[in-house]
């Protein structure tokens, strides 16, 4: 090793499974054997005395568990929306659905309009592509089962036409 700083000299002296320094620290001599390594304790020798040193484990970086559910945009408003139909009590055999999981855009409807079909309903993001979604059959849209930003999973009503 090189000098460490003016106040601090190192010299290695390698051995087959230990490595051996000579320090001086302000004038003082110490010869130092760094021996066997388990887990996080060193065994370190100094001027002859055996020490038994631990040595901090990096810390770990905190991982973020992902959480399920809506976008925190859609969930902030969730409470305040009324047009937004209850999901568990509309006719669900009369809805737009999902084709495939993803994230609402846009919605081109609201409840009371009338949709001839094949017009656009609903916007879903799914795999990096906007997917127009359009009404199967012309009639009143009678519910309107998400917003912008929610995620959706495939198979989920998203507008109602009767």
């Amino acid at each position: 090793m090189e000098r460490i700083c003016p106040d601090h000299d190192s010299t290695p002296l390698n051995h087959e499974n230990m490595k051996e320094y000579k320090y001086t620290i302000n004038g003082t001599k110490y010869e130092v054997a760094v021996g066997d390594v388990e887990e996080n304790i060193v065994t370190v020798t100094v001027n002859g005395e055996e020490y038994k040193v631990e040595m901090e484990l990096p810390a770990e970086p905190e991982k973020k568990k992902p959480v399920l559910g809506k976008p925190a945009a859609a969930a902030e408003s969730s409470t305040d929306s009324s047009a937004v139909a209850d999901k568990a009590a509309v006719n669900k055999n009369n809805a737009v659905k999902a084709p495939l999981p993803g994230v609402i855009t846009d919605i081109k409807v609201a409840v009371g309009d009338e949709v001839q079909a094949g017009d656009t309903v609903i916007v879903l993001e799914a795999m990096k592509m906007a997917n127009a979604l359009q009404a199967e059959k012309a009639g009143k849209v009678t519910a309107v089962c998400v917003k912008i930003g929610e995620s959706v999973m495939e198979d989920d009503a998203l507008v109602v036409i009767e």
